[in-house]
């Protein structure tokens, strides 16, 4: 601040070098927001009017907004088991007209990725990442966020990595799309200032990538903790009848997952939830309670999709993050041992 370096300053290209190696990428750019990232990713792959783009309803309504507003179709679809993407969900909602799948990378756990890289190849479309709550995350040993023509990252403060206001990035291993990215977040203008093309202003403020400069130090400290954590939510909760669990830090090799949260299922969610908050425990039924589909408002009535639906009957965010100590996390899982043990 006393530099009065605010805006496309050394911390932002410095934040900018660090994001590409830690993901192992070619290029990164940061951005304004999550919502921004998205939104210039599709708009520099040339997706627009006429284009549908596959999109897992359960998700914030940011990744439908960022196809809306490339002129381009949301297709919703349905979830798997692990609350991620359906591959063949995904398959079946193919057209002529798609261009795109887009993955979301749910509560710090990647995708199936090999089943849908495999599926965009099969039929020509292109990938596009929602990697916004799963920096770290890796499938298969790779990064989340790496796999398509590129992916998008949020930095709101409640992120694995947030910064003290909105942020986000793009990265990319594709020198075009890079280019065109660079361009599009910041008013179309080159390296020399010229304006070449038509673009926005969605760029990450210096302040914001010193913040985040600090903290990248502290980032595999964070993901450590948080699996710690999920570990011991497994090993108190696992055996209870009636709750489905994430899996385990070490339940599948192919998965590194980082929990930015821990989305549970119960039966008895609704119940669950009040008996804990009587007790100071406060959950969360992420995005108000409703999948993208359920938004009455925006036009999607005709939309059914039973996991999806089923899955929003019985979900609910228990408290992830490091300020917890581990006799919180057993005061938590006490309180649910006894609340299943009262039925």
């Amino acid at each position: 601040m006393e530099r009065g370096a605010y805006i496309l300053q050394s911390n932002l290209a410095d934040f900018e070098q660090r994001l590409e190696a830690y993901l192992s990428v070619k290029h990164a750019w940061g951005v304004a927001n999550g919502t921004d990232s998205l939104h210039i990713i599709l708009r520099a792959a040339g997706i627009g009017p006429g284009d549908e783009v596959i999109v897992p309803s359960h998700t914030y309504i940011a990744t439908a907004a960022a196809v809306h507003f490339s002129g381009a179709t949301p297709v919703l679809v349905d979830c798997g088991p692990d609350h991620l993407i359906d591959p063949e969900a995904a398959r079946l909602s193919i057209t002529p007209r798609t261009k795109a799948i887009m993955p979301v990378h749910l509560n710090g756990r990647t995708c199936d990725m090999a089943s849908l890289m495999a599926l965009a190849e099969e039929h020509g479309l292109l990938i596009v990442e929602d990697a916004a709550q799963a920096i770290g995350s890796e499938f298969g040993g790779r990064c989340a966020g790496t796999f398509g023509i590129a992916g998008s990252f949020s930095f709101y403060p409640a992120k694995v990595l947030g910064c003290f206001g909105d942020g986000g990035g793009v990265v990319t291993n594709d020198d075009e799309m890079a280019r065109r990215m660079a361009l599009l977040r910041d008013h179309g203008r080159d390296e020399r200032g010229e304006v070449v093309t038509w673009g926005f202003n969605s760029r990450l403020d210096n302040l914001q990538a010193a913040v985040l400069n600090v903290k990248m130090g502290y980032l595999d400290g964070e993901i450590a903790r948080r699996r710690q954590i999920a570990a011991r939510y497994r090993s108190h909760l696992e055996e209870i009848r009636g709750m489905t669990l994430p899996p385990g830090p070490d339940g599948d090799p192919d998965h590194f997952d980082v929990y930015q949260n821990y989305e549970v299922e119960s039966g008895r969610r609704d119940e669950l939830r009040t008996f804990l908050q009587e007790r100071g425990v406060r959950t969360i039924v992420q995005w108000g309670g409703k999948p993208v589909h359920q938004f009455s408002g925006l036009g999607f009535e005709n939309v059914r999709l039973p996991n999806t639906d089923r899955l929003f009957t019985r979900c609910f965010l228990l408290p992830m993050n490091t300020s917890l100590s581990d006799d919180d996390v057993d005061y938590i899982c006490r309180l649910i041992r006894e609340f299943y043990a009262q039925t």
